[in-house]
């Protein structure tokens, strides 16, 4: 947007912590292609005060935020309005404070991941067997856009199986979800592995064997490293599979908010 005289627009990312984020430099790379104006800055609210936080942004007059670890379901509790995506997901990542008051809030990585998989890594999903690791919020965020490309099926496998099974009955309506224990997989073959857990963080592996992949196998790391490869990712091409972190989700579901918030696609 043009014009001297005009105010430029702020908004944040708000976590916890948060100063690792790449989302600042990201959102002012997609400001200088689509010729907005607007700052972006990494926000850290203390883990019991994200809501009085966040209302206190929204006074000081921040127009939107991107929402991070530990806070995506009370930015979801926080909201006025919710999509339709933000709805099934139990989760948002995207908020936008409407000219009238109301927090408005979307999710965008069930998009993000969709688009990385599909359009940058050039993967077909549809009629694919799809192995999910972890049945946290991550994976209740990108369940509805996977299941609309009409995999073969989709596999959940988790420690707790009754968070497994409560994800697949709340998408039941989308498509058939199953659900394994780690220890049930066998040497069941998948097309995409997707590792949604956190074991990554502690550089270690899910509880899965290599008897799971074959040679066209996929894997897919929702966690993303900026200087080297993440855990997952090193075990999988280890093994001589292709695999891929998830720095290019991380860049298209913030591409989504930006579009949500300025409505110019970067």
């Amino acid at each position: 947007m043009a014009g001297d005289a005009e105010v430029i627009d702020n908004y944040a990312v708000l976590g916890n912590p948060v100063s690792h984020s790449l989302s600042p430099r990201i959102h002012r790379i997609f400001a200088e292609q689509t010729g907005e104006s607007l700052s972006y800055r990494a926000i850290e609210l203390p883990e019991d005060g994200f809501r009085d936080g966040l209302l206190a942004l929204k006074r000081e007059g921040l127009r939107g935020a991107n929402v991070t670890v530990p806070f995506k379901r009370q930015a979801w509790e926080s909201c006025d309005h919710l999509s339709d995506r933000a709805s099934a997901a139990g989760a948002v990542n995207t908020l936008s404070f409407d000219e009238d008051g109301a927090i408005s809030g979307d999710n965008t990585d069930g998009v993000g991941l969709v688009r990385d998989l599909t359009g940058n890594l050039d993967l077909s999903l549809h009629k694919q067997k799809i192995l999910i690791l972890g049945a946290g919020g991550a994976v209740r965020g990108v369940l509805g856009p996977l299941l609309d490309l009409q995999p073969e099926e989709i596999t959940i496998a988790n420690r707790s199986l009754d968070k497994a099974h409560q994800l697949a009955l709340d998408f039941s309506a989308r498509g058939d979800i199953r659900v394994q224990a780690y220890a049930d997989l066998g040497d069941e073959k998948f097309d995409l592995i997707i590792n949604a857990t956190a074991a990554g963080l502690q550089k270690k592996l899910p509880p899965i064997d290599a008897q799971i992949l074959c040679q066209t196998t996929v894997c897919y790391d929702m966690l993303y490293s900026t200087d080297e490869s993440t855990t997952f990712v090193d075990w999988a091409q280890g093994l001589g599979v292709r695999a891929h972190d998830g720095l290019g989700m991380l860049v298209e579901q913030a591409a989504e908010s930006f579009y949500i918030w300025r409505k110019a696609r970067p």
